[in-house]
């Protein structure tokens, strides 16, 4: 029983040490609130000219308005559902996005769908896969799957920022989706009105309806 305990207590550890590792966070740190991270990850105004990478755990670079990010615990019962394998078929599906090998990141995270698709990293994975579309600039396939994650996890961390990426993945599909772009984006103001991506909303339409 005291060995079943010690190997229990070592996977969540492992667990735990995953999480923060794939967050680029110190070993010591506290876990950052996901949902405020996100937030305010890549997601530009429109009239940028730029794309940066996706928002989440693992946000490749979060700027100003990630400073305002709310350190909290990571729920302990979702880390003690993950198991040592799955937390590492995850950190070995999002190496390949931070590697930029996208094609292999939609692969991994497919078939770690496939394989873990309870797993408490499940809306992590489909929100990541749905990033590598978007990153190979097929945004048609990202438009798709943003959607899955809202749809699949409505009550996920990450569905508020796959709305928005929805609207800016439609965005890049043309003027001929604006129409469609500001429904996605009216959908994160009234949904996830307490969102940090809310606010990034409204000033996407306030952009939209400029050039209305």
């Amino acid at each position: 029983m005291d060995e079943a305990q010690h190997d229990a207590g070592r996977a969540l550890d492992e667990a735990k040490l995953a999480r923060r590792e794939a967050s680029g966070a110190p070993a010591g740190a506290l876990p950052v609130d996901e949902g405020a991270a996100s937030s305010a990850s890549d997601a530009a105004p429109i009239a940028s000219t730029q794309s940066s990478a996706s928002p989440s755990r693992e946000t490749d670079a979060a700027p100003a308005a990630a400073t305002s990010a709310v350190v909290a615990p990571v729920a302990e019962h979702v880390e003690a559902g993950a198991s040592v394998q799955e937390v590492s078929a995850y950190r070995d599906a999002h190496s390949t996005y931070r590697g930029g090998d996208y094609d292999a990141c939609i692969d991994r995270f497919r078939s770690f769908l496939q394989t873990y698709p309870a797993s408490p990293y499940a809306d992590d994975a489909a929100y990541w896969m749905a990033e590598c579309h978007f990153k190979k600039g097929d945004y048609k396939s990202a438009v798709l799957r943003f959607d899955d994650v809202v749809a699949r996890y409505p009550e996920g961390d990450k569905s508020a920022d796959a709305l928005y990426r929805q609207g800016e993945a439609l965005l890049k599909l043309g003027p001929g989706y604006a129409k469609a772009a500001s429904k996605a984006f009216e959908r994160v103001v009234a949904e996830y009105p307490n969102s940090a991506r809310a606010g990034e909303a409204k000033k996407q339409l306030e952009l939209l309806g400029s050039r209305g």
